[in-house]
């Protein structure tokens, strides 16, 4: 019961159909377990209703949402709904990202560009803008953003390396202008990870076969030449949204096996 008594908004708490866990959903689950209520948002609603029925057949607490986050009035009214049903929100955790149709500078689509940058930075920047007074009225809150090794490792798709490296730096400026309030923001960078978004996206896009692609993802890991989980990412939320990381904020952590610290 380590986030008894709080409030969670999971912002991506649906996940892409696969044979695992998304990191969004276990997010959803853990927090759930550990005691928080938890809204449940995401842009397909029936994927949330899906991690909806997972924690209310565990006894937790939770409802659905459906919202757009590059969309301003959807975040308003996502902040609202949650004020509304619970009078507070403790625990903001922005977990959407999508890649899909990047590349290199050079063929790299102009829509796409925008596409992935306005879900990947400016989604989050819109939940915290709307957010953030409730946390600040409340003299407390945590925010956590899922980011990417890829904002610091070579990548070859440029729109999303960007995109994390600016969540990065988002998350940076959230935790120095708003420590004054009591509120902290720590940033995850998960590295290569068993998730249905990661191997059937991945394998879809580029036409490979998914075991093929789960094999050559577990030999670049140097921690056990193993992909994490989405459990992984999990975890390492609930430790930077629990009191125990009370005098934590501005972190970015990597979760990738030790493959960012191949850098130097």
């Amino acid at each position: 019961m380590r986030l008894a008594g709080k409030v969670a908004a999971v912002i991506g708490a649906g996940q892409t159909a696969g044979a695992t866990i998304g990191n969004g959903r276990a997010t959803a689950l853990l927090m759930a377990r550990e005691g928080a209520r938890v809204m449940l948002v995401d842009h397909r609603l029936e994927s949330a209703r899906e991690t909806q029925e997972m924690i209310e057949g565990e006894g937790g607490e939770c409802f659905s949402f459906e919202a757009d986050i590059t969309r301003e009035e959807d975040c308003r009214a996502l902040s609202a709904a949650c004020v509304d049903r619970w009078g507070r929100i403790d625990l903001l955790h922005n977990n959407v990202g999508i890649g899909g149709g990047d590349a290199g500078p050079t063929r790299l689509d102009e829509a796409e560009w925008d596409r992935i940058l306005d879900v990947n930075l400016k989604g989050p920047f819109l939940t915290c803008k709307h957010v953030l007074p409730v946390m600040r009225e409340q003299g407390a809150g945590s925010i956590v953003n899922i980011s990417s090794i890829a904002a610091v490792c070579s990548v070859g798709i440029v729109a999303y390396k960007t995109s994390k490296a600016g969540l990065n730096a988002f998350t940076h400026s959230l935790a120095l202008g708003n420590a004054r309030y009591g509120i902290r923001a720590n940033a995850i960078m998960p590295g290569l990870m068993d998730t249905p978004m990661a191997i059937q996206g991945i394998s879809e896009a580029q036409g490979v076969d998914p075991e093929e692609l789960s094999r050559a993802r577990d030999s670049q890991v140097p921690l056990g030449r193993k992909m994490g989980t989405a459990w992984d990412v999990a975890f390492a939320s609930l430790f930077l949204h629990s009191d125990e990381a009370k005098f934590v904020t501005g972190v970015v952590l990597p979760v990738d096996g030790g493959q960012s610290a191949r850098i130097g």
